[in-house]
């Protein structure tokens, strides 16, 4: 069984994700037209993998959405 300490952790990690991912798109439009643009966009990227990778786990895993802070959260429509 999943420990207290073991749910924080993930659902603190879930909320941190979320929020740099949530940075990184806004990082990417303001990059846009700069050398900085492809760093922007490939670090905007590799959230987007990762935010879809747990939500895509957590489905399958039949774990709820929430417990991983992601509630609401669509990697397709939020981060790309």
């Amino acid at each position: 069984m999943v420990g207290e300490l073991h749910r924080s952790y993930v659902f603190d990690l879930g909320y941190l994700l979320r929020e740099h991912a949530l940075e990184a798109k806004q990082a990417v439009r303001g990059a846009k037209g700069t050398d900085d643009e492809a760093f922007q966009s490939g670090r905007l990227m590799a959230y987007y993998e990762v935010l879809s990778l747990l939500v895509s786990q957590a489905r399958a895993f039949e774990l709820p959405i929430e417990d991983l802070h992601l509630c609401g959260l669509e990697p397709d429509r939020d981060l790309l």
